[in-house]
């Protein structure tokens, strides 16, 4: 079982919607550790509200180290 601050350290890959608003954990508390669930509210950090210009599928950053955030920019592969 994972501890509830385990950070993931790769990418995750997921589909995202055009015009819809997403919330990425900056925390790293979530269940999923990707989405917003909540778990920062004991924290003085609060989820990173986006969107995206297309529907695809798209890397999202799951080691919280990237320049791109929420997006994947390889950090993870350089440490």
């Amino acid at each position: 079982m994972q501890e509830k601050n385990t950070k993931v350290n790769n990418p995750l890959k997921v589909h995202l919607q055009k015009g819809k608003d997403y919330f990425w954990c900056v925390c790293g508390l979530s269940k999923d550790k990707t989405f917003c669930d909540g778990s920062h509210k004991s924290t003085n950090l609060a989820p990173l509200k986006f969107s995206v210009q297309e529907d695809k599928y798209y890397f999202l950053c799951g080691c919280k180290k990237t320049n791109k955030r929420p997006f994947c920019d390889g950090t993870h592969s350089k440490s």
